[in-house]
């Protein structure tokens, strides 16, 4: 492309009129492009500064010099102030100089149009450099992006000729590196831990449902307390888990190391009626045995700090999945399993 059909260019859809061109940009490579000093000014407050800036030698020619950057990437970048637009082709040709043009003249759209087209380019092997550009450049979601990228596929990465540079010349940046990959690591184990706890915290509200439900109304094998349950009755939305409920308390109401402690069965059930008793709001009402009396021991010697985190977790966990979920989605919820080994842990540790 021809100067002056770069200048036509530049112009075109902005007025219809090519504004006279009063001032040159020349490159590295003696290039010289016209523009029109209000265009740059308008698109660039460094150039606008340049501009209104006295020239030290005498002359009617007006020239600013953009060097160390390829002519051609001088030539878009020069185009784009006039028009906002640079194809995928220049930006997949000339998107690290652009980029690095974009924050030396600080021209914001320019510098967004970079980042997103940079991240698209993104690979193993330029990882480390664009992270480089990016930092340099003052790109956070870039810089975001490469340290994923790098974090995700390390051991590729390490491998690479940007790694090893990176590791002899910028020690700072492969520590930034690192400690971000042990956060990223720190937060995933964080998340799966919060994850389970939550897991767990559904199922004990879901027990506490089934609890209320067999001693209200009455399941398939226990109903509520004197009346005989109901063999006809069909099982219930939540029946894997209420039938571990179920079995719990027949095992409860007949075991015999109870009385002396030893049965680690009825401890679960005991934990179970006493965590249903600390969520129930109307214990003159409740059919569930032993209600009343936890409340009354409650208000007579209180409770410890760790079980009352673990109501309202529980208590939590319950809101948040009433609110969150549809009705279908509720009755697919995991099904309690009272003798995990991770429940079963779970409760014993919160009653101690």
């Amino acid at each position: 492309m021809s100067p002056n059909n770069f200048a036509a260019t530049d112009f075109d859809g902005l007025s219809g009129e090519m504004p006279e061109s009063n001032i040159q940009i020349i490159t590295s490579g003696g290039r010289r492009i016209p523009a029109h000093s209000t265009v740059l000014a308008a698109a660039s407050s460094v150039l606008e500064s340049i501009l209104v800036r006295p020239q030290k030698r005498r002359s009617s020619e007006k020239t600013i010099r953009i060097l160390g950057v390829p002519c051609d990437a001088v030539s878009v970048f020069v185009h784009f102030l006039s028009s906002f637009k640079c194809t995928e082709e220049q930006m997949e040709k000339h998107g690290i100089h652009l980029l690095a043009l974009s924050h030396v003249y600080l021209v914001p759209q320019l510098k967004q149009k970079c980042t997103k087209g940079l991240a698209e380019q993104l690979t193993i092997e330029n990882a480390v450099d664009m992270l480089q550009l990016a930092r340099l450049c003052d790109a956070p979601n870039l810089y975001l992006k490469c340290l994923k990228l790098i974090s995700t596929n390390f051991k590729k990465v390490e491998k690479t000729e940007g790694w090893k540079f990176l590791q002899d010349h910028d020690p700072q940046l492969e520590l930034e590196i690192l400690q971000f990959m042990d956060e990223a690591d720190s937060r995933k184990k964080r998340t799966r831990r919060h994850r389970r706890e939550q897991n767990l915290y559904l199922q004990l509200s879901e027990a506490m449902d089934c609890i209320e439900h067999i001693c209200t109304e009455g399941c398939t094998s226990v109903g509520p307390c004197n009346e005989e349950p109901c063999t006809k009755k069909l099982p219930c939305s939540k029946f894997k888990t209420c039938q571990g409920v179920q079995l719990l308390i027949r095992h409860f109401a007949s075991c015999k190391r109870r009385v002396n402690g030893g049965c680690l069965r009825c401890k679960r059930m005991w934990q179970l009626l006493r965590l249903h008793s600390s969520i129930c709001d109307r214990p003159d009402e409740c059919r569930v045995p032993l209600c009343r009396q936890f409340k009354v021991k409650v208000q007579q010697k209180g409770d410890d700090g760790l079980w009352k985190s673990l109501v309202g977790k529980v208590v939590s966990a319950r809101a948040l999945s009433s609110l969150s979920l549809p009705k279908r989605k509720r009755e697919e919820e995991p099904k309690m399993n009272l003798d995990h080994h991770q429940v079963r842990n779970f409760l014993t540790t919160q009653c101690h």
